[in-house]
C-alpha cells in the first residue's frame, strides 16, 4: 500500500523500517519539526527525520497540523493509509479520515488498558506483569478506536521504561507491517474497544516521579524502574535533590530489612562503597544501584558512596 508514516522519536524506528521492508511505498514521513538539545542547545533533528533523510523519503516537518496548506498537501499525496506511530500530537479528524482507508496507530498497551501519553511507563510503575502492543484503527477519541491486532509481551523484574520500549518498538513494527500486509488483502476483523473498562497512562513529570518511601519496596522498585531514563525517580537527600536507580528489592532475610530494625521508610540502612546503599521502605528494603546528583552523571551507588554519598540514618524524602 502506499502510506503517509506519521512518527518521530526513536520508538517508531522498527516500524519505519518494517513497513518498507514489507514492501509498502513510504509516499511521505511526517515529524515533528528540530528541537534544540545538548549544551549548545542546537536544533537537532527527530530520529524519524534522520532515518527518513538517509533513505531518500520525502519528509514534511508542519508546525501546524491543521494549517490548510499542509491539509491539502496530504491530501495531493495520494496515500491508501496513514500509520501513526509515536508522532507526538493528536491529529485531526480531517487528517484521520484524508486517506483511502482511513489511518491506524501503534499503541504500546494492551488497549483498552494505559490509554495516553505514557502507557511503558505506568505498566511498570503499577507492576503489571505483562502488557503489549496493540495496532487500532484510528478515531478522534484518544486511544479509542476499534482493535486490529494484539500480542501480549512480558515484563521483567529488572525492565525498565527504556529496555521494555526497545523491545515493544521492535515487536510493534512487525506488528504494524503484518497487519498492513492483511489489510491489503482484505477487510479483517476490527474489535471495538470496551470502554468501560479503560484506564489512563497520562504524560510523567517530576511530580509523578517523585519517590514515596511508605510504600512497599517492591512499588518502589517499580516506580523507579518506570522513571529510568527518564524524568529519573528522585528522593531529597540533606536538602539536595537526588536521581536513584538499578533497584533491587532487599531479600526479608537480609539484616537491612527494616522489619528487622525497625527502620523509618527512607531511612539509609546501609552506606558501604562495599556493600553497596539500602534503604528502607514501608514494607521491605531496596539496594540501589546506581544515583545521579545534580548537574552529574549518573554513577555507581559504591562510588558516590566513596565521596559524601549517604551515611546510615539518614532520610531519603
Amino acid at each position: 500500500m502506499r502510506l503517509i508514516f506519521w512518527g518521530t522519536p526513536a520508538f517508531a524506528l522498527p516500524a519505519l523500517r518494517a513497513v518498507a521492508d514489507a514492501g509498502h511505498r513510504i509516499a511521505a514521513v511526517v515529524t515533528r519539526p528540530d528541537r534544540p538539545a545538548g549544551r549548545g542547545r542546537k536544533p537537532k533533528p527527530s530520529p524519524v527525520r534522520t532515518l527518513a533523510e538517509e533513505c531518500g523519503y520525502r519528509v514534511l516537518v508542519p508546525r501546524r497540523t491543521r494549517d490548510a496548506d499542509f491539509v491539502d498537501e496530504v491530501r495531493s499525496l495520494g496515500a491508501d493509509i496513514s500509520v501513526v506511530v509515536a508522532y507526538g500530537q493528536i491529529l485531526s479528524d480531517v487528517l484521520i479520515e484524508t486517506p483511502e482507508r482511513g489511518s491506524v496507530n501503534v499503541h504500546p498497551s494492551l488497549l483498552p488498558a494505559l490509554r495516553g501519553a505514557a502507557p511503558i511507563n505506568w505498566a511498570i510503575a503499577h507492576g503489571f506483569d505483562t502488557t503489549g502492543v496493540t495496532i487500532m484503527r484510528m478515531v478522534q477519541a484518544m486511544d479509542a478506536g476499534p482493535i486490529l491486532a494484539q500480542t501480549m509481551v512480558p515484563i521483567g523484574d529488572t525492565d525498565t521504561t527504556a529496555v521494555l520500549s526497545r523491545r515493544l518498538s521492535e515487536l510493534g513494527g512487525k506488528l504494524l507491517a503484518e497487519t498492513l500486509s492483511r489489510l491489503e488483502a482484505g477487510p479483517i476483523a476490527e474489535v471495538e474497544q470496551d470502554h468501560e473498562a479503560a484506564t489512563f497512562a497520562p504524560k510523567v513529570d517530576r511530580g509523578s516521579a517523585r519517590i514515596d518511601w511508605s510504600r512497599s519496596a517492591r512499588k518502589v522498585s517499580c516506580l523507579i524502574r518506570a522513571m529510568d531514563e527518564v524524568p529519573g525517580a528522585w528522593s531529597v537527600l540533606n536538602g539536595v535533590p537526588l536521581k536513584l536507580y538499578a533497584p533491587v528489592v532487599v531479600p526479608e532475610a537480609d539484616p537491612g530489612d527494616p522489619r528487622r530494625v525497625g527502620a523509618s521508610p527512607g531511612e539509609v540502612l546501609r552506606a558501604d562503597p562495599r556493600g553497596g546503599l539500602v534503604v528502607a521502605a514501608g514494607d521491605g528494603a531496596l539496594q540501589i544501584g546506581e544515583v545521579q546528583q545534580p548537574g552529574r552523571r549518573r554513577i555507581a551507588a559504591e562510588a558516590w558512596l566513596c565521596g559524601r554519598g549517604a551515611r546510615v540514618g539518614d532520610v531519603l524524602s
